[in-house]
């Protein structure tokens, strides 16, 4: 199991859809975030792509040196850089974090937002591109290690001699996640990509799609790993993880919601039409499990407004141990997360959550050893957790 954290580059907040709580997201707020979760035993972070986003690749190229152990899960799009441009940059960023590259393919899913990026096509093409994309983008950094070049003769992309003079320390090449709901989607992962992605969906819902998408694997000759991208709102009693839910939207109003929900409908991402199918757009402030508790301890609130993952686990410690278990119990082995705002959220997790995850990982995360006394010293002598054993 690996759970991974997220830098919040399209800003945070501890409230949604207001600038009421807002912060300011700098390269400052991305290192606490990033130090932060790299001195608490996560795998890795999640840096998003987008209009709305900063740019992930210099962003991630930023926390380098800020950290020792974390891994930056980077986007690549297809049709914005070329594929052996992408691959020279991915070698690169590679190499300067001592092989510390995951990267996250990312059709897109807005026509409106690609269209300003200079990207008209449809959403079948965007998933042809995207193959074409891949093949070259994996070919060209497996040969680097060889100094060999890549000819490359398809329908949407064309390379003659593509090649890379420094390879990454990844080999063949740094690990490709991928999400996507569509069948062109789940036939693109089943062929390419080494970890397919789903959002947070229920258990049932989630099998079903793993099933698919490791079927097709299957029939080539591939297995996959497989992950889930999940919000989490963690607090020590179930009563205080709802009611810290209920504050997280406790600003938001019917414009807003309808607004956000509008854009999402003009969309053709088919991931995106099952978050929006998950809460209808609905929101009782007095009662926010209603309607949006999909699941047990699962909250579609956060797609209220939020584009991509709209899901949550909401709950005490236990509870929220014990979803992640259940995910896992399906073949899921990487866990994306993320919570508002996300550097309290990134601490709070870690101290009331892995303590109650599989001992491999625990074990994991405890390494290297610190030595005690954890806590503040209590009266200039008494070790906390002595001082508790003893009453």
């Amino acid at each position: 199991m690996k759970i991974f954290w997220f830098i919040p580059t399209h800003g945070d907040s501890r409230y949604l859809g207001t600038s009421h709580g807002a912060r300011v997201a700098d390269v400052n707020y991305y290192r606490q975030v990033a130090i932060a979760a790299d001195s608490l035993g996560y795998e890795g972070v999640l840096l998003p792509t987008g209009r709305s986003c900063e740019d992930s690749w210099i962003v991630a190229a930023s926390l380098i040196e800020a950290t020792r152990r974390l891994k930056f899960l980077v986007a690549l799009r297809p049709g914005l850089v070329q594929p052996v441009q992408s691959a020279r940059m991915a070698a690169t960023l590679d190499r300067l974090s001592g092989g510390r590259l995951l990267v996250n393919l990312v059709t897109g899913g807005d026509p409106e937002e690609l269209a300003g990026d200079g990207l008209f096509l449809s959403h079948a093409e965007r998933y042809e591109l995207s193959r074409e994309f891949l093949q070259i983008w994996r070919e060209v950094l497996a040969a680097s290690h060889e100094g060999e070049a890549v000819d490359f003769d398809g329908e949407q992309l064309r390379v003659k001699g593509g090649k890379l003079l420094y390879p990454p320390i990844a080999k063949p090449y740094p690990p490709v996640f991928f999400g996507g709901s569509s069948e062109e989607a789940h036939d693109l992962a089943a062929e390419q990509v080494d970890t397919y992605l789903t959002w947070g969906e229920p258990p049932a819902a989630v099998a079903a799609k793993l099933a698919d998408v490791g079927a097709r694997a299957a029939a080539k000759g591939r297995a996959l790993s497989y992950g889930i991208r999940l919000h989490v709102i963690v607090r020590e009693t179930e009563d205080e993880a709802w009611a810290a839910a209920a504050k997280l939207v406790s600003h938001l109003d019917e414009s807003v919601i309808a607004t956000a929900q509008a854009k999402f409908s003009q969309m053709d991402s088919v991931g995106q039409r099952r978050m929006a199918e998950l809460n209808k757009g609905k929101l009782n402030k007095a009662n926010v499990r209603e309607g949006l508790e999909i699941a047990p301890n699962l909250w579609a609130g956060v797609g209220l407004v939020r584009g991509g993952a709209g899901t949550a686990l909401v709950g005490n410690p236990q509870q929220v141990a014990d979803r992640i278990k259940e995910y896992a119990a399906l073949g899921l082995d990487n866990f994306v997360l993320s919570g508002y705002p996300h550097l309290e959220e990134a601490y709070r997790f870690a101290e009331l959550v892995f303590p109650l995850l599989p001992l491999q990982l625990q074990e994991k995360l405890q390494s290297p050893k610190l030595t005690g006394p954890f806590g503040e010293i209590v009266a200039n002598h008494h070790v906390p957790g002595k001082l508790a054993a003893a009453s």
